[in-house]
C-alpha cells in the first residue's frame, strides 16, 4: 500500500513539473511577444516624430518664402519691372536675387542659386590655401555624389570638377556655374517671372501666400493610417 502511495505521488510530481514548464513556457512567450510589441511601438513613435519634422520643416520654409517681402525691403513696383529685363539685372539687384532664392525655395530647388552665390563668392579670393578650403567646401557641399545640396550637373562637367580637386583654381567650378545659370535663367526665371512672389511686387500689392509648387513624399495616407492605428500602444 505503502508503495502505491509512493507511486502516486510521484506522478503528482511529475504533473506538478510538467505543468510548472507550461506556465514558464507561457510566461515566456508572453514577454518575448511584449517585447515585439514595445519593439514595435517604439519604431512607429521614431516612424512618426521623422514624419512630423519633416512636415514642420515644409512647414517652415513654406512660411520663411511667404514672408512679407514687400515690408523687409524698400523695392518700387518700377524697380521690380526692371528684373523682368534679364536675368543678369534680377540677380545684380540684393533684393532682386533675395526675391528670386525665395522663390526657389517654394520649388525646394534653391541649391542653383545657393551654388551659383557660392561660386561668387569663391572666385574673390586670392590666397592659395583659402582657395584650396573654399573649393573644397563648394565640392563637398553642392558637387560630389549624394551632396547635401546636388546640383544637377552633367557626368563630364562633374568628371573634370572632381580630377581638377587635387589642384583647384579660381576657374575650377566656371563650366558647372555656367550650366546652372543657364538652368535657371531658361526654367525657374521664366516661371518666377509669372509667380506671386514677382506680381505681387509689380503691383505693389500685399503678398499673398504662394501654393508649393512641388510637393515632397513626406509619408502618404496610408503610412499615416498605419501609424495612427497604433497610436493606442504608446500611451
Amino acid at each position: 500500500m505503502e508503495t502505491s502511495l509512493v507511486f502516486f505521488s510521484h506522478l503528482n510530481m511529475c504533473e506538478s513539473k510538467e505543468k510548472t514548464f507550461f506556465k514558464l513556457m507561457h510566461c515566456t512567450g508572453k514577454e518575448e511577444t511584449s517585447k515585439e510589441v514595445k519593439i514595435r511601438a517604439k519604431d512607429k513613435r521614431n516612424r512618426l516624430s521623422r514624419l512630423l519634422q519633416k512636415a514642420e520643416l515644409h512647414e517652415e520654409a513654406h512660411s520663411s518664402s511667404t514672408g512679407p517681402l514687400a515690408k523687409e525691403t524698400s523695392v518700387s513696383p518700377e524697380e521690380a519691372m526692371k528684373w523682368g529685363e534679364s536675368f543678369d539685372k534680377l540677380l545684380s539687384h540684393r533684393d532682386g536675387l533675395d526675391a528670386f532664392t525665395k522663390f526657389l525655395k517654394t520649388e525646394f530647388s534653391e541649391e542653383n542659386i545657393e551654388f551659383w552665390i557660392a561660386c561668387e563668392d569663391f572666385k574673390k579670393n586670392k590666397e592659395p590655401q583659402q582657395i584650396i578650403l573654399k573649393a573644397k567646401a563648394i565640392y563637398e557641399k553642392f558637387i560630389q555624389n549624394d551632396a547635401p545640396q546636388e546640383v544637377n550637373l552633367d557626368f563630364h562637367t562633374k568628371e573634370i570638377i572632381t580630377k581638377g580637386m587635387d589642384h583647384p583654381t579660381l576657374q575650377s567650378f566656371d563650366a558647372a556655374q555656367s550650366r546652372v545659370y543657364q538652368l535657371m535663367e531658361q526654367d525657374s526665371y521664366t516661371r518666377f517671372l509669372k509667380s506671386d512672389i514677382y506680381l505681387n511686387l509689380i503691383e505693389g500689392r500685399p503678398k499673398r501666400p504662394t501654393n508649393l509648387r512641388r510637393r515632397s513624399r513626406s509619408f502618404t495616407y496610408n503610412e499615416f493610417q498605419d501609424v495612427k492605428s497604433d497610436v493606442a500602444i504608446w500611451l
